[in-house]
């Protein structure tokens, strides 16, 4: 194989199909460089740990604001205020058992794994979406309601 090939395959011996299944540290990319003696490559989401693969992803359009996920995992998920909704702030700041953890708790099972290249494709699509208030009803003549008008007694005169 030559070094301008871009169809290298990978350590496993395996050519990635497509951008999304591949990670970032194939042999063409340079990932052969950010080997260390020490095992670390400096993309490590926590000090010492491995290099996580897959991002954690919440559907809020599915999301029910229970906020479970929220009190198992502090630094991953925050409560967006304006919508009630789940949402994951930082990808790398909770052990990877306790996401799990979090994961295990939501009783509708909107948040899941996934690849980091599916991560982007999923956060750009949700910019179009409309998502109402959990909780509330869609529109305002739902709640609002009309009091009763009072009869008037003609007099017969």
């Amino acid at each position: 194989m030559s070094g301008d090939d871009p169809q290298q395959s990978n350590s496993a011996g395996q050519v990635p199909a497509n951008d999304a299944e591949r990670s970032g540290f194939e042999p063409e990319l340079g990932g052969f460089l950010r080997e260390s003696e020490d095992g670390r490559s400096g993309f490590e989401p926590e000090l010492g740990g491995v290099v996580r693969q897959k991002g954690v992803y919440v559907d809020e359009a599915t999301c029910i604001g229970c906020q479970y996920c929220s009190h198992v995992a502090r630094s991953t998920f925050y409560i967006e205020p304006d919508y009630g909704r789940s949402r994951v702030i930082s990808q790398d700041s909770d052990s990877e058992d306790l996401i799990q953890e979090a994961i295990d708790t939501c009783p509708v099972d909107c948040i899941h794994w996934v690849n980091y290249a599916e991560l982007a494709e999923l956060e750009e699509e949700r910019k179009y979406q409309v998502l109402k208030p959990v909780g509330f009803p869609v529109e305002r003549q739902v709640t609002y309601r009309k009091k009763p008008r009072k009869v008037r007694k003609r007099n017969p005169s």
